[in-house]
């Protein structure tokens, strides 16, 4: 059978680990040894008493060998793999999502996850305890993406997690368990603490090199133990649900899509406003809802959205999105100092709160950054691109981006981010991000329009509330030309051309010879 074949495979590869550390260890004795070997010869006169002085050097030789040994091997064992960020979910938060868990393990015929916990990420895995000795948990760690627990049903969450669970039997076989915690030592030792002073540094660095070079002798093994793991798991699970596993497999796809959307073009620049949203997992649904309206991903939407939310497994689902809100903000764009913390913003104030600051802010920027004397208009921006050209545009952006960077250098964050996005648009990206701040801005003062939240396109111009007009802080469409408003900006600022610009805010009934209020 594929699974026995994949087990055994995986299990034979777990031994060439366990090799690996065996060998360095027989390395360590060697010494010592061979020089037991000579002394006991010449002690039994199969070698001459001559060599008894050779003997005694290498038998010193080993026992300093020795020491070192096991100097380094206490500094393996005391190094500590970096912990994953995660949300734990104790038995009495979420009772039948344990139930489920178990359901399924007995059905796979596998021992079940010690414990459960949440991440803000698309992807579900099995993680080992951080904490060692009698407090460390009995077994992995089942870790789920908190999108697929709210985006998925009931059936959908059994049937993608069941390839997961199932993969707990091979990790409680001894010989993969052995090799996976020489593994996780050698990577946590393998990297030198970095200026930290004391005799232990060279024993720290000593350490890291050994941990890198077993590594890299048992890296390929390694590999193939886990793809083995991985092949005898999946084997495992294939009875479960099999129709319902590819329904899943779709809503995979999907939400990776949602959620990739709506963080980077959403909830991004709610973090960087100072503003923090506390419903995260309950924005990704409606995303995920709008992204599969609009593209037709999820066949078949409206049936699957009536079923059970997997949810509803939660007894409190409103707590652990809070709870998983803010682990997202910590992991991506890190912790704010101390009195620079972010508020929090609903998804009902996210457009005053987050989109309308968003373009104030930037507007100020925008207008510091040209200098110009006099009230700040649109009408000034554009004289000053279309008459020096994209000359003047390349000066602008510079004083933009180096504006930008004393504001983000002014309130440095008391944590780095553990897993930080893409940096921020430069150049003149971040000059065309500004000017249509701008004309959002002047949108707003001279219309009725009012700053809104598209769910997967993030800030947005409304014509009336809630209704899009179309015009986006990031995309939008001219009534006039057909040309979205992006579009008229990036043409004013690489051609110095301000036709089109002109053409949208006549359309739009914006006047540009008005005052800007920026702040």
């Amino acid at each position: 059978m594929v699974q026995q074949r994949a087990a055994h495979d995986a299990r034979e590869h777990a031994l060439a680990v366990l090799r690996v550390r065996n060998r360095a260890l027989a390395a360590a004795m060697a010494p010592a040894a061979a020089g037991v070997v000579l002394l006991s010869a010449v002690a039994t006169d199969w070698l001459p008493p001559v060599l008894a002085v050779v003997g005694w050097v290498l038998l010193g030789t080993g026992a300093l060998t020795l020491a070192l040994a096991a100097a380094l091997a206490a500094v393996i064992a005391r190094a500590r793999p970096p912990v994953t960020p995660m949300v734990p979910l104790p038995e009495h938060a979420a009772p039948d999502l344990h139930r489920l868990i178990r359901d399924l393990a007995d059905r796979l015929e596998v021992p079940a996850p010690a414990a459960v916990a949440l991440t803000p990420d698309c992807d579900s895995w099995l993680e080992e305890p951080p904490a060692r000795g009698p407090d460390a948990a009995p077994g992995p760690i089942l870790v789920i993406g908190s999108p697929f627990l709210w985006w998925m049903r009931v059936d959908e969450l059994r049937a993608l997690l069941a390839p997961v669970v199932a993969g707990t039997g091979p990790a409680a076989h001894p010989d993969i368990a052995a090799a996976r915690r020489c593994l996780r030592g050698w990577d946590a030792a393998s990297v030198a603490p970095g200026g930290r002073a004391g005799f232990r540094c060279p024993l720290d660095g000593t350490a890291a090199r050994l941990s890198r070079l077993l590594l890299r002798a048992a890296g390929p093994h390694a590999a193939e133990m886990e793809r083995g793991v991985a092949a005898a798991a999946s084997d495992r699970a294939r009875t479960v649900d099999h129709h319902v596993r590819l329904i899943a497999r779709e809503q995979v796809g999907l939400a990776y899509a949602g959620w990739d959307r709506l963080l980077t073009r959403v909830i991004l620049p709610a973090w960087r406003a100072g503003r923090r949203p506390t419903a995260l997992n309950a924005g990704v649904v409606a995303a995920l809802t709008e992204l599969s309206r609009r593209d037709r991903l999820a066949g078949g939407p409206g049936e699957r959205l009536g079923e059970r939310p997997a949810c509803d497994l939660l007894d409190e689902p409103g707590a652990v999105d809070a709870e998983v809100s803010l682990l997202a903000a910590r992991i991506f764009h890190g912790t704010p100092a101390p009195g620079g913390g972010w508020a929090p913003v609903s998804w009902e104030t996210y457009p005053r709160e987050v989109t309308h600051r968003l373009w104030r802010d930037r507007a100020e920027r925008l207008f510091g950054a040209l200098g110009a004397e006099g009230a700040p208009t649109l009408a000034g921006v554009l004289r000053r691109l279309s008459v020096g050209g994209p000359e003047a545009a390349e000066v602008l952006a510079a004083r933009v981006g180096a504006a930008l960077a004393r504001d983000e250098a002014a309130r440095p964050p008391a944590e780095a981010p553990v897993q930080p996005l893409d940096m921020p648009s430069t150049g003149r990206d971040l000059l065309v991000e500004h000017i249509t701040a701008a004309v959002c801005c002047a949108a707003v003062d001279t219309t009725d329009a009012a700053p809104g939240l598209d769910w997967l396109d993030g800030p947005v111009l409304t014509r009336s509330p809630g209704e899009p007009d179309g015009s986006r802080g990031g995309a939008g469409t001219d009534a006039s030309d057909g040309r979205d408003l992006t579009g008229s900006v990036q043409r004013l600022v690489d051609e110095g051309d301000p036709g089109p610009l002109r053409n949208w805010l006549g359309a739009a009934g914006v006047c540009a010879d008005r005052r800007l209020r920026v702040v």
